[in-house]
């Protein structure tokens, strides 16, 4: 899903952790079950594109470092948005990780690739009951590959301060409300460098997999582009959006320079108080808490629906975190590291520090509210649910994200390009499905609105 038409640098941040002075010249324990000798360590590594955790995961890993008892040397590796392409350059040679972060969106592809070894053998029947089985998002044909831990709900986040400055009471509930309100802040905040919209299109999936996913599913329709009903890509339902994405681009209501805007800059000058609305992940909270302390006063609100009407459901993405490389010398090492990351302490302080909200039922039922702020305009609601997995195609051609970018920033015939982009993406599917096992079935009586409020307290 990750667009390799765009340049992407490299953030990545390799943390070497727990280094002792035994361990700095001891060759690995290539037996990989974890014992070591006097003096030896078995070194595995943990890849992972979170950085609003970083420093969470960077202390647990250190703990594990020290006080671990079979030798295990954990090394923390955290990467950018360039993480799937690093991946995949990793597995061409010797240097894959042991430890895999995997997301909805890339565990399925993951698993063709043949990058996951299956932990059924590791599970005992206490953690098959604790964490829930997820077909295709955790289970591929009948196999587990991961546990959940959190899941992310994607909200309007948006600068109090500067809405009080443009006398604008609440946040936009359509998307000519979107539009009208962006150009309100700009107005109250331009002279003082602040904008009344941006996202984060140096990268376009990451960008609208944020914005325009979460508006589509709300108003009913597939966040990328996909009808269970009728078991084809329909783009369709997209115009409205990027119509109003262009037209606030249009209007001078975006901050200047988004498309060199990266995540965590955009995240910056919110913080600052440059930015008076973006759409996001429930990831926030605690990076105004620890990464970008917030000089502002913020809040969250549901995302506005195409015209208020809510079809849909905002999806609630989640159902795995920790994956076992295939590739990995020393599986029973990295599977005792994965127990330690799941452990309940670990779980539970996850939720309470606010990086994300359980989706494991036993520690979403016992861990407190966040305190954390913020987090409470991101807990899951009526509308947040979880959406089927959509059949993941590679079209010729470029993909819809960078297609729709280009026509923000150029302009042109939106309907000549979402009519392209149907051929294209349901070539790529028949493709598929006739020379690849892929199974797409209609589901005539699929309801998206039915899909909501099963995660709400």
């Amino acid at each position: 899903m990750m667009s390799k038409r765009f340049a992407l640098t490299s953030l990545s941040v390799v943390l070497a952790l727990g280094l002792t002075a035994c361990g700095s010249n001891a060759e690995s324990n290539s037996a990989g079950s974890g014992n070591s000798k006097e003096g030896e360590k078995t070194k595995i590594s943990y890849w992972t594109g979170d950085r609003h955790d970083a420093e969470f995961v960077k202390e647990k890993v250190a703990a594990f470092n020290e006080t671990n008892t079979d030798g295990i040397e954990v090394e923390l590796v955290v990467k950018g948005d360039d993480f799937d392409t690093a991946l995949d350059l990793s597995f061409q040679t010797a240097d894959s990780p042991d430890v895999i972060r995997v997301k909805e969106n890339t565990i399925g592809t993951f698993y063709k690739k043949e990058y996951l070894a299956p932990i059924d053998e590791f599970l005992t029947d206490p953690l098959k009951d604790k964490f829930p089985a997820m077909d295709d998002l955790n289970t591929f044909d009948g196999k587990r590959y991961s546990l959940p831990n959190y899941g992310t709900t994607m909200r309007l986040i948006y600068n109090k301060d500067l809405f009080a400055k443009a006398g604008i009471e609440n946040p936009p509930a359509t998307l000519p409300e979107l539009v009208d309100t962006a150009k309100k802040l700009t107005e109250a905040g331009k002279a003082d460098g602040a904008y009344g919209f941006a996202q984060n299109f140096k990268n376009p999936p990451s960008a609208l997999g944020r914005s325009s996913r979460v508006i589509a599913e709300l108003s009913g329709f597939g966040g990328f582009g996909y009808d269970f009903k009728t078991a084809r890509f329909d783009f369709s339902g997209f115009k409205p959006i990027i119509e109003t994405f262009k037209q606030i681009k249009d209007d001078g209501s975006m901050l200047p320079g988004v498309e060199s805007l990266d995540i965590d800059p955009l995240r910056a000058q919110f913080a600052e108080g440059k930015i008076g609305m973006y759409l996001s992940f429930s990831s926030e909270p605690g990076v105004y808490s620890t990464q970008f302390p917030a000089k502002i006063d913020w809040a969250a609100a549901p995302a506005p629906t195409i015209d208020g009407n809510v079809n849909g459901a905002s999806g609630f993405l989640g159902g795995q975190w920790l994956a076992l490389s295939s590739k990995s010398k020393h599986k029973e090492a990295a599977w005792k590291f994965m127990e330690y990351m799941y452990s309940d302490a670990i779980l539970t302080d996850y939720q309470e520090k606010g990086f994300g909200i359980s989706m494991v039922p036993s520690i979403s039922a016992a861990a407190k509210t966040p305190d954390v702020k913020g987090i409470e305009g991101f807990l899951p609601n009526a509308h947040d649910g979880v959406w089927p997995v959509y059949p993941t195609v590679a079209p010729e051609g470029m993909k819809s994200d960078d297609a729709f970018f280009k026509y923000m920033l150029n302009g042109g015939d939106l309907d000549a390009v979402i009519t392209d982009l149907n051929k294209r993406y349901n070539a790529a599917l028949d493709d598929a499905i006739a020379n690849d096992g892929l199974k797409a079935e209609p589901d005539p009586s699929f309801d998206p609105a039915a899909l909501g409020g099963k995660f709400a307290k």
